[in-house]
C-alpha cells in the first residue's frame, strides 16, 4: 500500500514538475463584445483570437486563453456589469454606452505605455466627448446608421429618408431596432428632434412615432435582422453600415439587397475598455495594442465590413482593394468634417432622470 501510495506522490510531482517546465500558469482573459464582430477563423479567415494566443506565447514566453463572449446590445452589457453578475477585462461598448460607464466610475484609465499602437488611430477620433481627455478608450471602428431594403419587393422611388420605415404599403415586411436607444433615435430623426434632447415632450413625440410604426413591424431585433434581410423574411431594416455587406454577401438568389443614409442619422464610434472588474489589466492592454496591429486590425475591419478609425487599415491597398469601390464609398463617405458631423448627431450621455423615462416609455412600445 505505502509502494503504491509512493508512486502516486512521485507521478504527481514529476507532472508537477512538468506543467512547471512546459510554462506553468496560463493567463485567463475575458473579452466581452459585440457578436459578428471581430475575425474569428471561419471560411480560412484570419481568427484574431487564436492569433493573439499564438503571439503572446511566442513574445512573452507564456501562455494565454482568450475566454470570448458577446452580447446583443450596450444595454445588455451594461446590465450585467452593473449588476456585478459577470468579470471581464476587455468590453467595446458604443460611445455613449462608455460616457455613462465613465460618469458611474465602470472604466479604469489606460496605460497608453502598454499600447504603443495607439499611434495608429486617426487624430479625428481622439478627444471625442465621450472620452475627451482620452484616458479610457481606444476607438476599435465606427460607422452611420442606414436603411437597407430589398429592391425585389421595395419601389426605388420609396427608398429614401427615415419614412420607408413608417410606410404602410409594406406593412408586415419591416424591421425595427430592438434596444431602446437605437430604436427612439430612428423616430426622432425622422421627426427632426434632437436625440439628446432633456424635454421629455420631445421623447412622447417620440414615443408616439414609434407607436404608430409598431402595427407595420414584422418585429424589433438586432443580430437576427442578418437572415432576415438575407433571406428575404423581411424587406426592410435599419441597421448599422458594415453590416449591410455581411447581409450582401450572403443574400438569397431572390434577394436583391441596397443600402442608402437617411438625413439624418446616428454616427456613432465603438471603442474598447477595460471596465472596473478587470482582473488582469495589463494584459488587456496587450490584447488592445494587438488589435491595432496592421494584420489584426486589416482581418478585423475585412471581416465585419465595419470602418476603421485606424490609419493602417484605411490606407493598405489590399485592403481598399478587397473592399472594393461601393464598400469604401458607403463605409467612408466623405462627410467633411466627420467630428463635426458626429458631435451634432451622435447619441450621448443622457441624465439618469432621462434615462429612466426613455425607458419606461420604451417598454410601453415593447408591451403594446
Amino acid at each position: 500500500m505505502k509502494k503504491v501510495l509512493c508512486a502516486v506522490l512521485a507521478a504527481a510531482m514529476i507532472m508537477a514538475c512538468l506543467a512547471g517546465c512546459s510554462g506553468g500558469k496560463t493567463r485567463i482573459l475575458n473579452v466581452y463584445n459585440w457578436g459578428e464582430y471581430i475575425s474569428d477563423g471561419s471560411e480560412d479567415s484570419y481568427d484574431t483570437v487564436k492569433k493573439f494566443e499564438a503571439w503572446y506565447e511566442e513574445t512573452y514566453g507564456e501562455k494565454v486563453h482568450v475566454n470570448y463572449d458577446t452580447f446583443q446590445s450596450n444595454e445588455d452589457m451594461y446590465a450585467k456589469l452593473s449588476a456585478g453578475a459577470v468579470s471581464y477585462d476587455v468590453i467595446i461598448p458604443s460611445d455613449y454606452m462608455i460616457a455613462r460607464m465613465i460618469s458611474e466610475d465602470m472604466l479604469l484609465e489606460l496605460d497608453f505605455s502598454n499600447i504603443p499602437n495607439y499611434s495608429n488611430i486617426d487624430e479625428s477620433f481622439k478627444g471625442l466627448y465621450y472620452d475627451a481627455e482620452n484616458k479610457y478608450t481606444v476607438p476599435y471602428a465606427y460607422g452611420i446608421v442606414g436603411v437597407i431594403w430589398n429592391a425585389n419587393e421595395v419601389d426605388e422611388a420609396d427608398a429614401e429618408g427615415w419614412e420607408l420605415m413608417w410606410n404602410p404599403k409594406y406593412s408586415g415586411r419591416i424591421v425595427s431596432f430592438n434596444n431602446s436607444r437605437d430604436a427612439f433615435g430612428t423616430a426622432m430623426y425622422k421627426l427632426g428632434l434632437d436625440v439628446n434632447t432633456t424635454d421629455k415632450s420631445q421623447w412622447d413625440k417620440a414615443y408616439e412615432e414609434l407607436m404608430t410604426q409598431r402595427p407595420l413591424l414584422y418585429g424589433q431585433v438586432m443580430d437576427e435582422i442578418y437572415n432576415m434581410m438575407e433571406s428575404g423574411e423581411a424587406a426592410i431594416g435599419a441597421y448599422y453600415a458594415g453590416d449591410y455587406f455581411t447581409m450582401l454577401d450572403a443574400e438569397a438568389d431572390t434577394v436583391d439587397l441596397r443600402f442608402y443614409y437617411p438625413d439624418p442619422t446616428n454616427y456613432y464610434v465603438d471603442a474598447m475598455c477595460i471596465p472596473s472588474c478587470c482582473q488582469d489589466k495589463e494584459l488587456a492592454e496587450i490584447f488592445i495594442n494587438f488589435m491595432l496591429s496592421r494584420d489584426a486590425a486589416v482581418a478585423n475591419a475585412e471581416y465585419t465590413y465595419y470602418a476603421s478609425p485606424n490609419r493602417v487599415v484605411y490606407t493598405d491597398a489590399e485592403y481598399i482593394d478587397y473592399m472594393g469601390e461601393e464598400a469604401m464609398e458607403i463605409l467612408y463617405p466623405e462627410t467633411g468634417d466627420f467630428a463635426a458631423m458626429y458631435n451634432t448627431y451622435a447619441y450621448k450621455n443622457l441624465p439618469q432622470e432621462m434615462l429612466d423615462y426613455m425607458n419606461s416609455l420604451w417598454e410601453n412600445v415593447k408591451i403594446n
